[in-house]
């Protein structure tokens, strides 16, 4: 397809028909100017008049290897040869399988067995689901466990069952008559402690207040869920060492599962292949999705131990199944994508070279600390949020109107990088592949963009 023509129109017509017929999420559709993606080419985004970009949010934080990676469209384009799609329910295909066995060998513990679904959400709504019916079932019954624990200000997806565990008012309070009632713990948020309290003496009174929390609900908890080590859509907020360990000692204590949310740390981003493996944790239930195939196609999966999966047999007529499931669940040409990033992976040992990259992010991150309007960065591998205050003394946050963050990832487009914030966080989370002249040209640009809009 030609460049100058996409589907029989021109690059200025696709803008026009995209504010005609298209209504794009999290977007206030009234302000909308849209840029129209059309090619990729490694590290790199292309617009419709051919102007090229770094993915500097990875696609929304999915991306792994880069665009048109030769050994992903392979893949995909030899499935594709065979078949596109036929169900899991029931039937089976080479493609999930393979990946499936990858999954629970690259996997902490005994978590043993993958259930398939298309996206973030539908991970977390499995797991919910699951840890449920897991009480029901198990062999000794509490039926009576039906309450879930989550950090406030928690993110796990927009479905009726993950926003009802999340805690963002911003993104949830319209839905609320929708929602099931959940307990929140105070997250973890040094920078903006919600105790009142200084890092280097509260002792991780956080912690302390999550297992009051736990304990006080003990009999009546089903499963706590968490997003370890980074709190994504929360604004990158990074957890305090320890406090992931604490959590699943919890659970343990509690007797209730310990669901991990690895949907934006999973597959290299905070520098192991899952967050958990830095805590020596592992949880009960696992959720992946977004790089799961290396940023390619929809695809997602929830990851059981040995005695949760356990708990769902028996013979057909005791009713244990697991009653759930999606039409493109474990979808072929998905899954072969999927494999195929793995075996990337494998072979060019992304996780072992992540190291150098990281530091050198850090390096450069250093040089942006000392902005008038930069109240904290905060990163844990190649997650990075900015956080942007109208007052560094005070913590004093813009107002909400003002719109910084989306007026700086505005300013780095005239730079030649896409950025997507949350509220004033800057978010720079680059495909793994990214390369050090590239993480230098990545925080150069968003600090002059900072500086444009907010000096």
């Amino acid at each position: 397809m030609s460049l100058n023509q996409f589907y029989g129109h021109e690059p200025g017509e696709l803008a026009a028909l995209d504010r005609t017929c298209l209504w794009h999420p999290f977007t206030q559709m009234a302000e909308y100017e849209p840029l129209v993606i059309v090619a990729g080419e490694g590290n790199y985004l292309v617009d419709a008049a051919g102007r090229r970009y770094l993915d500097g949010c990875a696609s929304l934080w999915c991306n792994l290897h880069g665009h048109r990676r030769a050994e992903l469209d392979r893949a995909v384009a030899e499935q594709l040869g065979r078949i596109a799609h036929s169900t899991l329910l029931g039937l089976s295909s080479p493609p999930a399988v393979e990946l499936a066995r990858r999954l629970v060998d690259l996997s902490p513990g005994d978590l043993n067995h993958a259930f398939f679904s298309d996206d973030g959400s539908t991970a977390v709504e499995a797991a919910i689901k699951i840890a449920l019916q897991y009480h029901q079932q198990k062999p000794t019954p509490e039926p009576e466990r039906t309450l879930y624990l989550s950090l406030a200000n928690a993110y796990h997806g927009d479905t009726v069952g993950s926003v009802s565990v999340g805690g963002i008012d911003l993104f949830h309070a319209k839905y609320r008559p929708l929602l099931f009632q959940v307990g929140h713990v105070p997250t973890p948020w040094c920078y903006r402690c919600p105790l009142g309290l200084d890092r280097e003496k509260c002792g991780l009174a956080c912690a302390d207040e999550m297992d009051r929390a736990v304990d006080a609900q003990a009999g009546q908890l089903a499963a706590f869920i968490i997003e370890p080590l980074v709190q994504g859509a929360a604004g990158m907020i990074t957890q305090p060492e320890g406090y992931l360990r604490r959590v699943r000692a919890a659970c343990d204590r509690a007797g209730c599962l310990m669901i991990a949310d690895e949907v934006a740390t999973g597959f290299g981003r905070t520098g192991s292949m899952f967050a958990c493996e830095q805590e020596a944790v592992v949880p009960d239930l696992m959720c992946l999705a977004k790089g799961i195939t290396g940023g390619y196609l929809p695809l997602a999966a929830t990851l059981a131990r040995e005695e949760v999966y356990a708990a769902f047999l028996g013979k057909r007529a005791e009713r244990r199944t697991f009653f759930h499931g999606h039409t493109y669940t474990g979808n072929a040409l998905a899954a072969a994508a999927g494999v195929a990033s793995l075996e990337i992976f494998s072979a060019e040992r992304v996780i072992e070279n992540l190291p150098a990259k990281i530091e050198r992010l850090g390096f450069a991150l250093e040089k942006l600390r000392d902005r008038p309007h930069v109240g904290d960065i905060r990163r844990r591998g190649l997650m990075v949020g900015i956080e942007l205050v109208a007052d560094r003394a005070s913590k004093r946050e813009y107002a909400y109107a003002e719109a910084i963050g989306d007026r700086v990832c505005a300013a780095v487009r005239k730079r030649g990088l896409i950025l997507r914030p949350l509220g004033d966080v800057i978010v720079l989370m680059p495909p793994l592949s990214i390369t050090p002249e590239e993480i230098d040209f990545l925080v150069r640009a968003t600090g002059e963009a900072i500086g444009e809009v907010t000096e």
